[in-house]
């Protein structure tokens, strides 16, 4: 892994942030109706799915992973689906533990998603499809609306 930044080599209780690794974790491509796909005309169904799972490696270094699945539909018949499980790994240390959660949430993935954007679009053409460009996605809603959930669930539980 690489070196803090210098700053936290002058004082060692500076907040420290740095990408130590963006990697593939997992890539699965499914074509099941092919060759006579490529002979439907219709304008396919999409759907994009979002998983993010965050885990602490060790001290100071968390992995963030983002599963993006993308299913192309005619009916009832699948065109194609694509899974790609995107991840990154980053030193976080000398974070108040209120910021280490939205570091992790939000920002981390917000860093990742571009790589997984790249991935899937180049299975799809690389299928024969047209690319595919997802959208750029607001992962500070989705973490809002998980501290809301959360919360409700809470309240909930307590009465």
């Amino acid at each position: 892994m690489s070196d803090a930044p210098a700053q936290a080599a002058q004082d060692p209780n500076a907040p420290v942030f740095s990408i130590e690794k963006i990697y593939l974790k997992d890539l699965s491509v499914e074509n099941p109706n092919a060759p006579q796909s490529y002979l439907w005309r219709e304008a396919p169904t999409v759907e994009i799915g979002l998983d993010q799972e965050v885990t602490s490696i060790e001290d100071g270094f968390h992995n963030v992973n983002l599963k993006l699945t993308v299913t192309a539909t005619i009916a009832d018949k699948t065109m194609f689906l694509v899974e790609a499980a995107m991840s990154g790994i980053f030193q976080i240390r000398n974070v108040p533990a209120q910021e280490l959660q939205p570091l992790l949430g939000v920002h981390c993935p917000n860093i990742i998603f571009p790589y997984g954007r790249e991935v899937i679009s180049d299975a799809v053409s690389r299928m024969g499809y047209p690319a595919i460009y997802l959208q750029p996605i607001n992962f500070e809603a989705i973490y809002q609306a998980r501290i809301q959930a959360q919360l409700e669930q809470a309240a909930a539980t307590k009465q």
